[in-house]
């Protein structure tokens, strides 16, 4: 189910909100954890995993500076995952699918079943995760966000877009609230329960002319710790030293990155980081003759990079929620490892590769810790200089404030490529002295760790490459010799 609304930013209720009717009856009636239930009883599979989720969503959009749209949605999802033994072994059916009706659900349970049945036997099948004491909200009604979310943010933004007329500049934007409740159930008994809120501003400011640009994102839970004046203040000063337009070459510099883009590159290194693909000789963590390069030093910096779900600022589900076993993004992932525990992991502990991503089946097959991903990630190399201080200590280079458009290379090096945005800022004696032009750059984030020469304070951050599908990180700024501009890129 999915519906949506444009409503004032004091907002209405919902018709879900309401009690209206909705997925198997009404939602008073029928709430997730009760369509869970009822599947488990349709169940004729030897093993089942239900994941039902509640999701809703409050937003706002604005462009030269007036408010455009705002509005909320709401939505409920079912995954169903039959498990058939055979012979040779157990297979996995999964069948996912949205606004599942009452008369929907026993055919989504048979289907899943069916997938099961005519499926080889999958190769990470392991018994199902028994559970503990079941969660007591896994009963309640699940979690809802509402346009209340922006009640202090929405007077700032008025008085942003005040102050941007006043110095004829142009203000663009986007601000995402978002709430998922999460109901995990098993024929093995489980019955966890989380709640995970999102949120994120991203705010871009222009010259009235368009020829100048800056960006600045940060996360939120709740839209309460949003300073909206700082965050204009510091676009202002990019637009400000915008005015001054140098032209460089392609080449290799020094480069300061804030937190924002160490974390676009290290999402995507945490992402491709699985054991099994290591122990293949598949990745840049495989080492020469097989095996993986677990216990080998990768920086002379004392870089720690760990999940945590309990990271105060970033916590999130503290077991598995796999809905899939065939993410061809994400491989280090189970539908058999529902519900199995998480806690802190560190995968680079002090500058030493640490851990790699497993599932219980890749553990076994690498002789490795069972070290399931988690929804986080932060690196932490001691640092206490903000990037203020970096770029005020630095003779001359380049402070990049944003990336996008990251794609691989070369996953033997883990060689990634992608372009400069909205500001690249050429530092001279410890002065920012302007902006230059746009660049590809072409960068190992694994080479990158291995030659900074220093990281700042580690702070929360929002990568705008990968925030809307990763928003829970924390990272320092850091300083990279011999960054590689690979070519200057006209026109971005």
């Amino acid at each position: 189910m999915t519906s949506e609304q444009n409503s004032p930013l004091t907002g209405t209720p919902s018709a879900a909100a309401a009690g209206t009717a909705g997925p198997l009856g009404t939602a008073a009636a029928r709430q997730p954890h009760e369509i869970a239930e009822r599947a488990l009883e349709l169940s004729r599979a030897d093993g089942m995993v239900v994941i039902a989720e509640e999701h809703t969503t409050a937003h706002l959009r604005w462009a030269g500076n007036a408010l455009t749209t705002n509005g909320t949605t709401e939505g409920r999802s079912l995954t169903v995952i039959a498990m058939a033994d055979g012979a040779e072994g157990t297979a996995s059916g999964v069948v996912s699918r949205s606004a599942v009706t009452a008369d929907e659900l026993e055919p989504l349970v048979r289907a899943a079943e069916e997938a099961a049945r005519g499926s080889r036997p999958a190769e990470d099948a392991r018994p199902l995760v028994g559970g503990p004491a079941p969660d007591p909200g896994f009963t309640e009604p699940p979690a809802r966000t509402s346009p209340e979310v922006f009640g202090a943010f929405a007077p700032a933004l008025g008085e942003a877009f005040a102050r941007a007329r006043a110095e004829d500049l142009l203000l663009y934007g986007f601000a995402s609230h978002d709430l998922v409740t999460t109901y995990l159930a098993s024929s093995a008994g489980l019955r966890l329960r989380h709640d995970q809120p999102s949120g994120s501003l991203q705010l871009n400011a222009k010259s009235a002319d368009g020829r100048r640009s800056a960006w600045a994102g940060v996360p939120t839970a709740d839209f309460t710790d949003i300073d909206m004046p700082a965050l204009q203040d510091r676009l202002v000063r990019e637009l400000g030293w915008a005015r001054r337009q140098i032209e460089l070459p392609a080449g290799r510099y020094e480069t300061l990155l804030p937190p924002t883009s160490v974390a676009d590159l290290l999402i995507y290194l945490y992402w491709t980081s699985d054991a099994r693909r290591a122990a293949d000789g598949r990745t840049v963590f495989s080492a020469p003759g097989g095996g993986t390069r677990v216990g080998e030093r990768l920086s002379e910096l004392p870089h720690t990079l760990y999940s945590d779900p309990g990271a105060p600022g970033l916590e999130c589900a503290p077991f598995a929620v796999v809905h899939s076993s065939a993410d061809p993004w994400i491989p280090a992932v189970s539908v058999f490892d529902n519900g199995l525990p998480r806690s802190r992991t560190e995968w680079i502990s002090r500058g030493v590769l640490n851990r790699l991503p497993t599932t219980r089946h890749t553990a076994e097959v690498t002789g490795l810790p069972v070290a399931p991903l988690t929804d986080n990630l932060v690196l932490d190399a001691g640092g206490t200089r903000s990037l203020e201080e970096m770029v005020a200590d630095t003779g001359r280079g380049l402070l990049l404030t944003s990336t996008w458009y990251i794609r691989e290379v070369d996953p033997r090096n883990l060689l990634l490529t992608g372009l400069t945005r909205d500001g690249v800022f050429l530092v001279e004696n410890g002065e920012i002295t302007g902006a230059v032009n746009n660049f590809r750059f072409n960068e190992s984030p694994v080479g990158m760790l291995g030659r900074a020469s220093e990281a700042g304070r580690t702070e929360r951050c929002y990568s705008r490459e990968w925030g809307d599908y990763f928003p829970r990180t924390a990272m320092p700024p850091l300083r990279v010799p011999e960054f590689h501009m690979s070519s200057v890129a006209p026109g971005v």
